[in-house]
């Protein structure tokens, strides 16, 4: 999976530079990308983990908040004024307010929406990776269902294709019957039922060896878990 992506909308350079440097401080340092409220109308960005809105004027607040709300990520915006704080919460509940003043010391703001905005986006990736495990097993099992009905088929189409294969035999007992086409293409019949006869006989060899694997596996198990008990 690739490196996750933190959104900053600000238009105070500082702010950005303060974030970025804080971050670095963390074990896992994501991709920053960087906006300033007047260009994020033009530059929208589809793909982001986290955001971080810095405090907005109030004439840029419904431009920048109501694409980031409809997103469904998480976002932080930071607001020093609580008229504007109150605004956002009742406009897009989904925002986490950070307002500096109200942490216990005011130079702790940093920390806080540096600390909150990591755990978020380490949880936007696991909830990523596991809607990919969801699609992947969801891939695996109709894939494992169509595998299962080859396998059940897999007899009836044998009978088929000995019916097609003992006919086109008879037809070529003739000789004298058939145009040198007509015995040409029966030939070609006859061939191609053999082959799909060798495909099917090669999946009832994968299940052999399917169910081998797995016998070996589950004993293999079985004595890994009693080495385990036995210690």
């Amino acid at each position: 999976m690739d490196t996750p992506t933190v959104l900053i909308i600000s238009d105070d350079a500082d702010f950005s530079r303060r974030v970025m440097a804080r971050w670095q401080m963390e074990r896992n340092v994501p991709t920053f990308t960087l906006l300033s409220g007047d260009l994020w109308p033009r530059f929208a960005v589809d793909a982001f983990d986290v955001a971080i809105v810095n405090e907005l004027r109030r004439e840029l607040l419904s431009v920048v908040l109501e694409p980031l709300h409809s997103t469904g990520q998480p976002i932080y915006c930071l607001s020093h004024d609580a008229a504007t704080a109150q605004l956002v919460r009742e406009r897009w509940p989904r925002i986490s307010i950070l307002r500096p003043g109200d942490c216990q010391e005011t130079a702790h703001w940093l920390e806080t929406l540096v600390l909150a905005a990591s755990e978020a986006v380490h949880r936007s990736r696991s909830e990523a990776r596991a809607r990919a495990a969801e699609l992947a097993c969801a891939s695996l099992e109709r894939q494992a269902t169509l595998g299962r009905y080859m396998l059940e088929m897999r007899h009836s189409l044998n009978n088929a294709l000995t019916s097609v294969l003992g006919n086109s035999d008879l037809l070529l007992l003739e000789p004298g019957s058939l145009s040198a086409q007509t015995r040409a293409q029966i030939e070609t019949i006859r061939n191609m039922t053999l082959r799909i006869h060798e495909i099917m006989q090669r999946f009832s060899s994968l299940e052999k060896e399917m169910n081998v694997v797995a016998q070996q596996a589950k004993r293999d198990s079985g004595k890994s878990y009693a080495a385990t008990a036995g210690a």
